[in-house]
């Protein structure tokens, strides 16, 4: 009996290909190709930019003006603005812009924006004097009715129209505040502060369109206003009884204050059953 051999099959397994690692030299140069791939388009770009931001068609062409324009004319700020402006549409700084405007007369604020694709939009906020500055002897100053100082030629304002300040440096702005409630006293007087000093001391005086001088001392402005009230309060009675106007007020004095009338000088502690002395 013939036996069939047994044989055992086994399939030969393919070996699973496994990748293999570049070596690093490999990897660095490739990195090192893109890199400079990456750099070279740059480079290639911001030539193609610049050359396109070199054209005339990106020059400033016009200039549009908006917002306050009472005190200045498009030929004064052509003249005085215009040929600091540098560069085109992409280049121009706009802050550089935005101080060339400002440094006109009368101009406090200027927003300056581009408009494609060769023009400036540029919108002005003016000063509004409400007060002359004589702080430190200027002549040419004003404060605006924000309290700030600025400079303007002599004769650009109504100044015969505005009252005038005199005070330390940075005090413009409490000085604007504080005319402001004096003249809603002196009001009542029908007189108008025409000057009003604060000394290095904080001590106020006023100085009325008649021409009399009332010193009105120091402390919180609340004191100093109150102060001013109880005068107004009685001083007519005063100048009424004597029929002469007031030339100074000094209301310095704790319980009361002096008087000179023109041609007589008098004392007066307000008050109930308090009389009035005069001196010749």
């Amino acid at each position: 009996m013939s036996s069939t051999p047994f044989v055992r099959s086994r399939s030969a397994a393919r070996p699973s290909a496994v990748p293999q690692a570049l070596p690093s030299d490999v990897r660095l140069l490739r990195f090192t190709a893109n890199g400079l791939f990456v750099l070279a388009a740059l480079v290639l770009g911001a030539i193609a930019l610049q050359l396109l931001a070199r054209q005339p068609a990106f020059a400033l062409h016009s200039i549009r003006i908006d917002g306050d324009l009472t005190r200045n004319s498009v030929a004064t700020i052509r003249v005085n603005a215009v040929p600091k402006l540098r560069g085109n549409f992409f280049t121009t700084d706009l802050q550089a812009d935005q101080r060339a405007f400002e440094s006109v007369p009368w101009v406090r604020r200027a927003v300056v924006q581009r408009v494609w694709p060769n023009r400036l939009a540029v919108r002005l906020e003016e000063h509004r004097p409400a007060a002359v500055w004589r702080g430190g002897g200027a002549s040419d100053q004003f404060v605006n009715t924000r309290g700030e100082v600025f400079e303007a030629g002599v004769g650009d304002a109504e100044e015969d129209s505005l009252p005038a300040f005199d005070g330390p440096d940075d005090s413009s702005a409490a000085m604007l505040a504080m005319h402001a409630r004096l003249q809603s006293v002196f009001g009542r007087l029908d007189r108008h502060v025409e000057m009003l000093r604060l000394s290095g001391r904080a001590s106020w005086r006023v100085e009325l369109d008649s021409g009399a001088k009332v010193e009105l001392g120091r402390g919180t402005d609340d004191e100093v206003v109150a102060r001013a009230e109880r005068f107004v309060g009685t001083v007519t009675q005063m100048t009424q009884q004597f029929q002469a106007p007031l030339v100074y007020a000094d209301l310095r004095h704790r319980d009361g204050y002096a008087l000179r009338l023109r041609g007589i000088t008098t004392t007066l502690t307000p008050g109930p059953g308090q009389g009035a002395g005069t001196k010749n």
